[in-house]
């Protein structure tokens, strides 16, 4: 963000650090308009964006050509730091599409890695078990969620399949 070019007038030093410090804003702009909700969890990214606004705002009072960004980062930083008004909904990727319920009127929510899924585990037996892990769950996780479930992680494998077969 301060980067700085060694040479040239000072007038081209001006604008450089002009266009490098707006790439950047849009940057992290961008960042925060897409991972709004995750950063709420991260106290290291709340800090960076509050203090990326001090910096900012501070830069705006040498570099007026700054001052139409500030109020969209603004924006930003006082949506993301902004406490959630209710507790959040637990995310169950695979109940929802068979949930009759009115989700639509739901907001969308990105899914997080605390969060879990349900995963039909099909036997040889044509018989399936259901099991519900968190959706960052390593293979391992998964073979060992099924073992206890099923009393026996004798012979399990994973397997894919597709449409195609």
């Amino acid at each position: 963000y301060h980067a700085q070019p060694s040479q040239g007038t000072e007038q081209e030093k001006m604008d450089y650090a002009l266009n490098n410090k707006r790439r950047v804003i849009r940057l992290v702009l961008q960042w925060a308009a897409l991972y709004g909700d995750l950063l709420q969890e991260d106290e290291a990214a709340m800090a960076f964006l509050e203090e990326f606004y001090v910096s900012v705002s501070d830069d705006t009072r040498m570099i007026a050509a700054l001052k139409d960004q500030l109020p969209e980062l603004e924006k930003i930083v006082k949506q993301v730091s902004e406490e959630p008004k209710a507790p959040q909904k637990k995310h169950k990727v695979l109940l929802q599409l068979f949930n009759t319920s009115d989700d639509r009127a739901q907001k969308r929510q990105p899914i997080r890695g605390s969060d879990e899924v349900l995963f039909k585990v099909y036997c040889i037996d044509q018989t399936y078990t259901t099991i519900r892990v968190p959706v960052s769950s390593s293979v391992k996780e998964v073979i060992s969620a099924v073992a206890d479930k099923l009393g026996s992680g004798e012979g399990l494998i994973i397997v894919k399949m597709s449409s195609g077969g």
